[in-house]
């Protein structure tokens, strides 16, 4: 059983992000400081109402920034002397600063690595009066472990820019007999592959070789249905290489694409998807 759903992570609702789930609370509490009741008079106070001690100084002067992902160890306990929570029964909590009860995201801002501090949150930092969370001021005993900024979020491709190799297929496209060049961008996950009067459903983008787009089912925002057999070559033979899923750059002779009677002339390019055999 989740103890309270290790009370900071309850603020967010979200998984037990600060305690493992493997942790539990120990059979003997953890016995609260002498000043758990009230800070005393040392204690450094910041304009939010938040109060904090240094316990254990740390090492460096970098502090960690809002969005950044700690890894702490903590114990927090009720101004009765009651403890709700802590991570000493297992392993350290790591979560994102930014997704934790405010005084925990102010509070651990002030440390650096290394540090151990003790922090009063007034109600208004904490759990505000919520219904099945620790009421009133809470207690907390951090021990900053480590930070580190955010991975940075992968940022989708375009799917209407031209590759770096539209010029030309790379050394490691594969070449067919009819001299259609091809490389898989991303795998699907079946083994049937479309026969030449199949329907198919696909979105694709295709560029001339010097990296013009001339079509594209995205700056539709619908991909297309068709049959293979009512293409050019190069789609025909192409796409029935591929399987459901699978992401495929093409690399057409114009041989293979419209042949000089075309809307465009000259080697094509294309990115196909393959959604669906229909």
């Amino acid at each position: 059983m989740i103890t309270m759903l290790r009370a900071i992570a309850f603020a967010l609702m979200l998984p037990a992000t600060l305690a493992s789930a493997e942790n539990s609370l120990p059979a003997e509490p953890i016995p609260a400081p002498d000043d758990v009741a009230a800070p005393p008079a040392d204690a450094q106070k910041t304009e939010s109402g938040l109060a904090s001690k240094v316990l254990t100084a740390g090492k460096g002067s970098a502090h960690p920034a809002k969005t950044d992902v700690v890894t702490v160890h903590y114990t927090g306990w009720t101004t009765d002397g009651k403890m709700f929570d802590t991570s000493r029964t297992g392993k350290p909590a790591t979560f994102p600063l930014n997704k934790v009860i405010v005084g925990w995201t102010e509070g651990v801002q002030l440390m650096v690595a290394g540090e151990k501090r003790r922090l009063w949150m007034p109600e208004e930092l904490a759990y505000k009066g919520k219904e099945g969370r620790p009421a009133g001021m809470l207690v907390f005993d951090i021990e900053l472990i480590s930070f580190n900024a955010p991975a940075p979020k992968e940022t989708p491709s375009d799917p209407t820019k031209a590759p770096d190799d539209v010029q030309r297929p790379p050394a490691d496209a594969k070449r067919t007999g009819s001299g259609l060049s091809y490389k898989i961008l991303k795998l699907g996950p079946g083994g049937r592959h479309p026969e030449a009067t199949n329907s198919v459903t696909v979105h694709y983008s295709g560029w001339t070789t010097d990296g013009k787009l001339f079509d594209s089912s995205y700056t539709r925002h619908e991909p297309a249905t068709f049959r293979l057999n009512r293409v050019i070559p190069g789609w025909t033979e192409g796409v029935q290489l591929m399987v459901e899923g699978e992401k495929c750059r093409f690399w057409i002779p114009e041989s293979l694409a419209y042949a000089g009677n075309g809307p465009v002339s000259g080697d094509l390019v294309f990115e196909i998807e393959l959604l669906k055999i229909n």
